[in-house]
C-alpha cells in the first residue's frame, strides 16, 4: 500500500489575481511562501520520496520540505496543472479575463477537445493513472506530491467513481465534483492507495489557517 500526501501548492501570484502569461511560470506570493513553510512543519514524519511538478510554484512550495527532509529522494513526475485554454497561449491574462473562456471550454464539455497544444480532459485523466500506476509500483512509506488543485481533484474524483476514460457526461459531473470538493492553497490530502483498494481521507487542511488574511 503506498501513503501518499497530495500537496496543493501555496498561493501563486495567479491565485492572488496577478496577470500571468506561461501557465508554469506563476511563483509564489508571501503567503504562498508562509504556506510552504507550515507544509513543510506539518509533516510529522520523513517523506520516502519527494514528488514536483514541473511547476515553478509546486518546486517552491516544495523547497522547505526539502531542506528539513533532505535525506529523501527527489523526483519531478508529470502532476502539473490542467491546461486547457490553449487559445489565450502566449497572452498575458488574469483569472477575471480567462472566466469566459473557462465557462465556454465546460460547457462544451467534450473530453477531446484540445486547441494550439493545450491538454485535453481525457489527456488529464491519462495522467491520473499514470501516477496512480507509478504509487503503486513503488515501496510503502510517505511520499509527499507537490502538485495542483485540479489534477487532485481529478486523482480523487477517478478513484470515488473508478471512472479512468471519461466521455462527455463524466466530464461534466466532473465539474460539478470539482466544484464542490474545495482544495486550498497549501492544503494536504492523505491518500492510501492500494490498486483496487481505495482510502482516500483529508488529514490536514493546512489553508484554513490563512482564510482570514
Amino acid at each position: 500500500m503506498a501513503r501518499v500526501w497530495l500537496i496543493r501548492h501555496g498561493e501563486s501570484e495567479t491565485n492572488a489575481g496577478f496577470p500571468g502569461g506561461d501557465p508554469g511560470a506563476s511563483p509564489l506570493t508571501e503567503l504562498g511562501r508562509e504556506q510552504a513553510a507550515e507544509i513543510a512543519e506539518a509533516l510529522a514524519e520523513p517523506p520516502r520520496l519527494i514528488v514536483t511538478s514541473p511547476f515553478v510554484r509546486a518546486r517552491q512550495t516544495a523547497l522547505p520540505t526539502i531542506e528539513r527532509f533532505p535525506r529523501a529522494d527527489r523526483e519531478e513526475w508529470p502532476v502539473q496543472e490542467f491546461t486547457f485554454l490553449g487559445e489565450l497561449h502566449g497572452q498575458v491574462t488574469t483569472t477575471e479575463t480567462r472566466r469566459p473562456h473557462t465557462e465556454a471550454y465546460w460547457d462544451r464539455a467534450d473530453p477531446h477537445h484540445a486547441v494550439n497544444g493545450a491538454e485535453s480532459f481525457a489527456d488529464l485523466f491519462g495522467r491520473t493513472q499514470e501516477f496512480l500506476k507509478r504509487l503503486g509500483e513503488r515501496e510503502p512509506g510517505p511520499i509527499a506530491v507537490f502538485t495542483h488543485g485540479l489534477f487532485i481533484r481529478a486523482v480523487m474524483w477517478s478513484l470515488l467513481t473508478g471512472i479512468t476514460t471519461p466521455d462527455s457526461e463524466a466530464m461534466r459531473g466532473f465539474r460539478t465534483f470539482a466544484d464542490t470538493y474545495v482544495v486550498p492553497n497549501g492544503n494536504i490530502t492523505e491518500l492510501r492507495y492500494t490498486p483496487g483498494k481505495r482510502i482516500p481521507r483529508v488529514v490536514v487542511p493546512l489553508a484554513s489557517r490563512f482564510a482570514d488574511r
